[in-house]
């Protein structure tokens, strides 16, 4: 077992390989969910903005 672990001699350059493998990996599944949270984030604070506005603007011109 250690004779696999120790990967021929190789092991130092191995594992670190894998393991940057598997951070890029769990990055790529990780970074779509994250951007689409704050795109959502983003456009509900736009709607809600938009929104007020109208509102402001409709209660404005209603008592003129």
């Amino acid at each position: 077992m250690m004779h696999w672990l120790a990967m021929g001699g190789y092991a130092v350059y191995v594992w670190p390989a894998y393991a940057v493998f598997l951070a890029v990996l769990a990055w790529d599944w990780l970074a779509p969910s994250l951007r689409r949270r704050r795109l959502t984030r983003e456009l509900r604070g736009r709607i809600a903005r938009e929104q007020t506005r109208h509102a402001r603007a409709s209660g404005a011109g209603a008592s003129a």
